[in-house]
């Protein structure tokens, strides 16, 4: 694809990604917290390191299927930090079982989805950059959705790491302008 934005190289996994995920709205609560979790385990690593690992995440954590996450045990805690296809830290896969739990409540009182989504009035932002230089690491939207989540009780949910969220699930489009996904994202709101 030409004019592809240049942060996703030449690797066929990353490419693959950018041309039919990244950006694009995600409207499934289950799948919102799959990258939220994801979002949170990338911090401090690449995310081709995630992408290349992410079908090993998904069955060690069964599917990201919250309600099955949500009981978990210290025994699955040990499981896990034995399981070399993934990223085997004690914080972040303890996080993760808190989290799904909070996934929980806040689907049963509003829905997950609904509860991001709202930030934007369920439409997302779009961004007409021109250069990777002028893609913002945070903002002072993702700050704020940062802090609720915080508040919330969830972790590894910083600024940074909720805007690179809010980018994979197509809060905003920060597709470059000349890449032909800016336009195709949009095909897919609501």
């Amino acid at each position: 694809m030409e004019n592809r934005c240049s942060w996703c190289g030449t690797d066929p996994i990353y490419v693959e990604y950018h041309d039919t995920e990244w950006g694009v709205p995600e409207y499934d609560g289950r799948a919102l917290w799959e990258k939220l979790i994801l979002d949170g385990f990338q911090a401090g690593l690449s995310w081709i390191t995630i992408l290349k690992k992410r079908d090993n995440f998904r069955a060690a954590f069964a599917g990201f299927d919250p309600v099955k996450v949500a009981e978990f045990t210290e025994d699955d805690v040990e499981r896990l930090l034995q399981d070399a296809g993934i990223i085997r830290h004690r914080g972040k896969i303890t996080s993760t079982i808190r989290s799904a739990r909070l996934w929980q409540e806040i689907e049963a009182d509003q829905g997950f989805a609904n509860y991001l989504w709202d930030y934007v009035d369920g439409k997302p932002i779009v961004n007409h950059f021109q250069t990777m230089d002028e893609v913002p690491a945070a903002t002072d939207l993702s700050t704020r959705i940062s802090k609720d989540l915080k508040k919330a009780g969830f972790n590894f949910c910083g600024p940074t790491i909720v805007y690179a969220f809010m980018q994979a699930m197509g809060m905003v489009n920060d597709h470059m302008v000349a890449c032909p996904c800016h336009t195709k994202v949009q095909e897919f709101y609501r």
